[in-house]
């Protein structure tokens, strides 16, 4: 299975524990657009003593608008002035959902009232203009402008204003939203504006992956705590197939204690990739002590031993695994198979194989495996069949994916009842198989090797003048290069023994020549010696 194909199966529910930055840090994750990690951090930490309660309300209230929950937006907001009837931001809040129920004028005493309360206030007035903007940015086009000019003359240098102007450029010119964002970034206040630096990356990413990155790099030496850029650096070293250092990153992650659980599974994930299986199991066991019934960790510890050759443990694990409930994969029944089989049991690790198959019938890759898995089961009938199948699906198979079919059917011709159909129907569709082969690649000797094995095996083990010729051929490539007297022995022998065999019976020199030169291969023969002294 691909990598982050897995990676994706591994993201379970999201948990999150408590910060040093605590209130900040949700607040950090609201303003760069992620309100699902905003609302869970900012519920933790209502009750720090850190947090300002009214302006948490405000951020819930906005997520809340954000998914046209609007009863329980106004809720908050008045809630959040209930707490501090000074805080202007959830008047602000309140003007928006007089906006979204069409009621402009409600909307403006509402707007008026927050500037009262919070004057030259240039964010509380970019979030007046923002609530406009997100109303209808053509119908209330003056009452943006006039409330960014008004944020301007507050503080000309707001990054809060630079932000807004980006994210109104950013569906329609991304060049210049990303210059918007990086004057928020260069401003003096800049450090206190991660989400300039978290909005510029994602806008910048699909054209410069690493410039991105280097600006989520800044943000981190700014500030070193915050969960955000921690977190956002790990992901576009991610997204940016950077998977080492992508690693390294989310383990500094998460040992800060605002990260998400979900978070440390991507990390076990990426342990595992980085070969570092025993690190990926204790964390997948930390993750599985805190949370028994986790489907995704379950397949991790299956999958790290399976990685460390403990197939005792793998099969283990696996049977927790697939006792558990979730959506299993094809990787999940082939990793068990082959766990199986290492294991001994062939038969079940064969019934592994098939249910992979079953799950993604149209995936070619399957077939291959499942042909492996069938020859390590002795199943050679049926490995012809798979791999045979793997062939017809995937149009852009190898020279060598042919070599293996041709293989597999020699096998199925091997085992099977000598002069029977099936011994007839194998050994064709091996020597068609071979055939196709040796078109491709005529002078290699492994080829030629196995070329001439299926032509005997199909000759129900005898030899003929065709198969002669073969082996003749082999001989002569393997006399091109010295170096294969010893590289490859094994070829030598087989065909001068075939040699010398045939010719026994017709021309008795010819079969010494082929037996004499067997034994400068193989010197150590005395059976062999003997019988070529004894040769008249």
């Amino acid at each position: 299975m691909k990598f982050k194909s897995l990676l994706a199966l591994m993201l379970g529910a999201v948990a999150v524990s408590g910060s040093a930055q605590g209130f900040k840090d949700g607040v950090e994750y609201y303003r760069a657009d992620q309100p699902e990690e905003a609302e869970i951090i900012i519920n933790r930490t209502l009750n720090d003593a850190g947090t300002d309660k009214s302006m948490a309300n405000f951020y819930l209230g906005k997520i809340a608008f954000a998914r046209e929950n609007y009863a329980n937006a106004k809720s908050f907001f008045e809630n959040g002035i209930a707490l501090n009837a000074d805080n202007g931001y959830n008047y602000v809040g309140l003007g928006e959902i007089a906006l979204k129920e069409g009621n402009k004028s409600a909307a403006e005493d509402f707007f008026k009232q927050a500037t009262k309360l919070s004057k030259k206030d240039a964010v509380l007035l970019s979030e007046i203009a923002r609530a406009y903007y997100n109303a209808d940015p053509v119908q209330y086009d003056k009452d943006i402008k006039k409330y960014i000019a008004d944020a301007r003359k507050a503080d000309k240098d707001c990054p809060a204003i630079y932000i807004l102007e980006a994210d109104m450029l950013a569906p329609v010119n991304v060049g210049d939203a990303a210059g918007y964002y990086e004057m928020a970034m260069s401003a003096a206040d800049g450090i206190n504006y991660p989400e300039a630096f978290v909005k510029y990356a994602r806008t910048y990413f699909p054209v410069n992956p690493n410039y991105a990155i280097d600006g989520l790099k800044k943000l981190l030496e700014l500030q070193p705590n915050s969960a955000l850029a921690q977190r956002e650096l790990a992901e576009k070293y991610y997204d940016n197939d950077q998977l080492t250092m992508a690693a390294d990153q989310y383990g500094k992650y998460i040992q800060n204690p605002n990260h998400f659980k979900r978070d440390e599974q991507r990390y076990v994930g990426l342990l595992y990739f980085g070969k570092k299986y025993d690190e990926s199991n204790a964390l997948a066991a930390k993750i599985l002590a805190e949370d028994p019934d986790n489907f995704y960790m379950k397949r991790m510890r299956m999958l790290n031993f399976a990685a460390l050759e403990q197939p005792e443990n793998a099969i283990a694990e696996a049977e927790k695994f697939f006792s558990a409930k979730g959506e299993f994969v094809p990787n999940d029944y082939t990793t068990y198979g082959d766990m199986l089989i290492a294991a001994g049991q062939d038969s079940v690790g064969v019934l592994q194989y098939e249910k992979a198959v079953s799950l993604a019938p149209e995936k070619a890759s399957l077939y291959k495996d499942l042909s492996q898995a069938y020859t390590a089961a002795k199943m050679y009938g049926k490995a012809a069949e798979a791999q045979q199948k793997y062939i017809d699906l995937d149009p852009e198979h190898t020279t060598n994916d042919l070599m293996i079919l041709a293989r597999r059917y020699q096998n199925a011709a091997a085992t099977s009842e000598p002069e029977t159909p099936e011994h007839e129907n194998y050994s064709k569709k091996a020597v068609d198989a071979i055939e196709e082969v040796y078109k491709r690649v005529p002078d290699n000797l492994q080829v030629l090797t196995s070329r001439s094995r299926i032509y005997l095996i199909a000759n129900n083990n005898k030899m003929n003048d065709d198969i002669e010729g073969q082996l003749v051929k082999i001989i002569e490539i393997l006399d091109e290069d010295p170096a294969n007297v010893k590289d490859r022995q094994q070829d030598y022998i087989f065909a001068l023994n075939l040699l010398g065999q045939y010719n026994l019976s017709k021309d008795r020199e010819k079969a010494k020549e082929y037996y004499n030169r067997f034994l400068e291969i193989n010197p150590e023969n005395e059976n062999l010696r003997s019988f070529v002294e004894n040769l008249k």
